[in-house]
């Protein structure tokens, strides 16, 4: 990185505006860019409708946060459209469309580019054309910025009585954000939609990787009434052994811990949501529990060892977790089901059996009418497990504990890129590194 792009980070990080750039409503931009523009002078506001009903339901659009501008579809399987699209408003390719649509980091709603093929959107979002002076992907670049949407849309966008929005489509425009030359907007684009592509290959492997991990799970497991796997390792070909889970081992269930007895430090204890987490490779909020009170659960209960298997009962069913090691842990209540392991399994393979087809058809099989399904200790026990040798099942257990630590891999440095560009995205759009030359 060259010393003067250096010497701008470190000025911003002080709280100081660099020499030669200046600041307006918190935004930072180079004295070169000039005075931030109004929207309404690059922007123009298409009224056109599908009056001449150019485009049926199959061409109705959605706006996603994550995907951008979608035909609906494809992106949620259907399309919502009323009785009429007549008076739809039409959407051009490189149009830019505004949805009072509130997302969790985006209460004021979001602002995208339509990069596909034309088509039509409800009358409750806003389409604007692009003039000359800017491109509709600098503006989603720009925008994809939350601090930068929220900050322009904020005065903006006014509550009514009932807590819906109130923006005129017209007032949107009246809001001023900095404007590189077109030539240096076009060269910004070019290095986001770099890693774009990056993120989108790397994606794309963590996709096959999944896919190709069904089919293993699919086939490494002896389907319903089957003692056979369809691909076995070489070397084993006794059938495995119809148990239950019951049979094998110990089950428990560990005793409540109320919130009121959380605490900010002390032995950690484990919920469903924290399996889901772990699953989901996302952060979760650690909850805590006293080292009296831990003892006195356990004197009941027992302790968690390593090896033994938590399957979530409660919430999103049948989710394993494997405890890692004999550091002090505790189960929070009958949401999660606990496993011994007691050396009558190898726990990967317990584990990767809970994501097989045949576990999730018996699961399906005994779901509970309602809206949240339960998995019970009675029905843990009685569920129905194939089981081969232990040197089989530990054969099996790597293989799919080395597969999860590949896709792991790959979803960390898919989660890298994303930060790397979205710190590239602030240095670009607020012009501390300039690529115009």
């Amino acid at each position: 990185m060259k010393e003067s792009i250096k010497k701008r980070i470190e000025a911003v990080r002080r709280g100081e505006v660099p020499e030669k750039y200046s600041t307006e409503h918190a935004m930072l931009f180079p004295d070169e860019w000039g005075t931030p523009v109004a929207l309404n002078t690059v922007l123009s506001e298409n009224k056109d409708h599908n009056e001449e009903l150019r485009f049926d339901k199959e061409d109705v659009l959605s706006v996603s946060g994550e995907q951008g501008i979608v035909n609906q579809i494809d992106f949620l399987g259907r399309s919502y459209a009323g009785e009429s699209v007549a008076p739809y408003h039409v959407v051009e390719t490189g149009d830019v469309v505004y949805t009072k649509s509130p997302l969790k980091e985006n209460p004021y709603g979001i602002i995208k580019q339509n990069r596909g093929a034309p088509g039509i959107v409800s009358t409750l979002y806003a389409v604007y054309h692009c003039r000359t002076q800017i491109t509709g992907q600098y503006l989603e670049n720009y925008f994809c910025i939350d601090t930068y949407l929220n900050n322009y849309l904020k005065p903006l966008v006014k509550r009514g009585a009932k807590n819906d929005k109130k923006v005129n489509n017209e007032e949107l425009l009246l809001g001023r954000i900095p404007l590189p030359s077109l030539q240096e907007q076009e060269r910004i684009n070019e290095i986001i939609t770099q890693f774009d592509r990056m993120i989108e290959l790397k994606q794309s492997k963590i996709d096959e990787l999944n896919k190709l991990k069904q089919v293993f799970l699919l086939e490494m497991f002896p389907q319903k009434g089957q003692t056979i796997p369809k691909r076995r390792f070489p070397g084993f070909s006794t059938p495995w052994e119809q148990r239950k889970l019951g049979d094998i081992t110990e089950l428990k269930s560990a005793s409540r811990v109320h919130k009121e007895e959380w605490t900010t430090s002390g032995v950690p204890f484990y919920r469903s949501s924290d399996v889901m987490s772990a699953i989901n490779g996302t952060q979760n909020e650690k909850a805590f529990i006293s080292e009296e009170l831990y003892k006195k659960l356990s004197d009941v209960s027992g302790k968690l060892e390593a090896g033994d298997v938590l399957v979530t009962g409660g919430g999103s069913v049948g989710n394993p977790y494997i405890v890692p090691n004999n550091e002090p842990l505790y189960t929070k209540d009958a949401d999660l089901l606990w496993i011994k392991n007691q050396g009558k399994f190898y726990p990967y393979f317990l584990y990767e059996f809970f994501f097989s087809p045949t576990f999730r058809n018996y699961l399906t099989s005994i779901s509970h009418v309602g809206t949240i399904a339960h998995y019970t200790i009675t029905q843990l026990s009685d569920t129905p497990i194939c089981l081969p040798n232990f040197e089989e099942q530990k054969k099996v257990g790597e293989y799919f504990q080395s597969l999860d630590n590949l896709i792991t891999l790959h979803q960390r440095e898919l989660a890298e890129i994303g930060k790397y560009k979205k710190a590239l995205m602030q240095l670009l759009l607020t012009g501390l590194v300039r690529v115009n030359a």
